[in-house]
C-alpha cells in the first residue's frame, strides 16, 4: 500500500510522501493551485514532472465511467502507451484535456506511475501493488 506522511496535506511545504504501485519507488506530490496552469507536481529524486492538476478529478470521472479495472500502462513521453490504459488515456486526444495532462516537454509521460498512487492517497480509487502490470478502479 502506498505511504502517505500523516501529517501531509499535499502542499509544497507537506508533499505526499507515495511509491510507485510495485512499491519500488518513492516520490513526492504536491498540488501547486498558484501555478498557471494549476499543476499536480511530482519529484523523483531531482527530476519534477508537472500534470494537469484536474487531472485528478478527471481521472476520477473517466474511472467512474469505466467501472471496471483499467491497466496502468506507465510508459515514458518518447514511447506509444498501450492502447487501453491509464497512460494512454492521460495522452489521449479524447480525453477533457484534448491531449497531454503532463505539462514539460521531454517530461510528459509516467502518467501511469505516478497519478494512480496519489488517487489512491486521497482515498479515489482501489489500486493494485503487484511487481507488474498493476490497475486501479475508482471507489
Amino acid at each position: 500500500m502506498a505511504a502517505k506522511k500523516k501529517t501531509a496535506d499535499g502542499t509544497a511545504g507537506s508533499p505526499w510522501t507515495l511509491k510507485t504501485p510495485p512499491g519500488t519507488s518513492e516520490f513526492i506530490a504536491f498540488r501547486d493551485e498558484t501555478a498557471e496552469p494549476p499543476a499536480l507536481v511530482v519529484r523523483v529524486g531531482k527530476t519534477e514532472l508537472r500534470y494537469h492538476l484536474r487531472c485528478l478529478d478527471d481521472a476520477v470521472a473517466m474511472l467512474k465511467k469505466h467501472g471496471d479495472w483499467l491497466p496502468l500502462g506507465g510508459a515514458d513521453e518518447q514511447k506509444p502507451a498501450a492502447d487501453g490504459t491509464f497512460e494512454a488515456w492521460g495522452r489521449s486526444p479524447k480525453n477533457p484535456v484534448k491531449g497531454w495532462y503532463g505539462l514539460k516537454k521531454g517530461l510528459r509521460g509516467r502518467f501511469g506511475v505516478y497519478v494512480p498512487p496519489v488517487l489512491e492517497a486521497l482515498g479515489l480509487v482501489e489500486l493494485e501493488h503487484q511487481p507488474k502490470n498493476n490497475r486501479l478502479r475508482a471507489k
